[in-house]
């Protein structure tokens, strides 16, 4: 009787441990994948899923986007400048079967795949063309990755370029050339607006040479303004000055009283040696 009541509880535990053995749940992000004997039965889709033990193996699948980051790559450019640069990946995978089936480790394959399509990519580029072309160089290496990893079941749906870093000596000649750069910009700015001044100065010269007093009005007008100081050119003080000398004479000889006309005589030599007669 203890026999039997031993041999019902070792039962008991089989059919609990096979149950629990039997009894799977694929997630609703989870795609299902069924081997029987080795053999590939099919995919399951999400919900709870009855196997035969020890008879059928079920690999579970996630279909979501899974984020990648693509380490640091010691890229020598197209232009010989050593760059170190880094990115990271967007992919999810489309057909479960395939990424079980294709390949051993879908994410390792990726990762090796992505590293080097990165440095062949960036190596075909100046490094002016890696810092300015980053939407291009992402696309370029999206294709071909998309291109190798379509036999897998997998779709790359992004790859951006995250850090560019430069050597030191570069650094600071770009900062050299990005300098000169501005300055050649200041100077074609101040050039431009010395030629509009020029041209904008042009109507009132042609004025002032029609009409030679209106520069000196204009010079006039300035002592108007208060807590200035004003300098004045030479010939300004100049006609400033014979301008009061003329005031002055035309002032004096306005106040001033006519002189009494003098009597027309006439006048003749003394007597020289030759005995000239005097005039009466």
């Amino acid at each position: 009787m203890g026999v039997l009541v031993f041999l019902l509880i070792v039962v008991a535990v089989l059919a609990v441990l096979a149950l629990a053995m039997a009894v799977k749940i694929v997630k609703q992000y989870e795609n299902g994948v069924l081997f029987r004997f080795g053999r590939l039965v099919g995919t399951r889709s999400p919900g709870l899923r009855i196997i035969i033990p020890f008879v059928d193996n079920l690999h579970r699948v996630s279909l979501r986007i899974v984020t990648m980051p693509i380490q640091s790559q010691g890229i020598i450019t197209r232009d010989n400048v050593s760059v170190d640069v880094s990115a990271v990946a967007y992919f999810r995978v489309v057909d479960a079967v395939k990424s079980v089936i294709a390949v051993e480790n879908v994410h390792t394959a990726i990762n090796q795949i992505a590293q080097t399509t990165l440095r062949k990519v960036v190596g075909q580029h100046t490094l002016d063309e890696t810092l300015s072309e980053t939407d291009r160089i992402n696309l370029d290496i999206r294709q071909i990755l998309d291109v190798t990893t379509a036999g897998w079941g997998v779709q790359v749906t992004l790859v951006e370029l995250k850090d560019i870093q430069l050597p030191d000596t570069m650094k600071r000649a770009m900062a050299r050339q990005s300098e000169a750069e501005r300055e050649k910009r200041a100077k074609i700015i101040n050039a431009e607006g010395e030629s509009l001044a020029a041209a904008a100065l042009g109507d009132p010269s042609d004025t002032m040479m029609t009409h030679p007093l209106a520069l000196q009005l204009r010079n006039l007008q300035s002592l108007v303004d208060k807590n200035t100081t004003v300098v004045f050119p030479a010939p300004l003080m100049s006609t400033i000055g014979e301008l009061g000398s003329f005031l002055a004479r035309e002032t004096a000889a306005a106040t001033s009283p006519e002189p009494p006309a003098e009597p027309l005589t006439k006048t003749i030599p003394a007597p020289t040696s030759n005995s000239v007669p005097e005039p009466v």
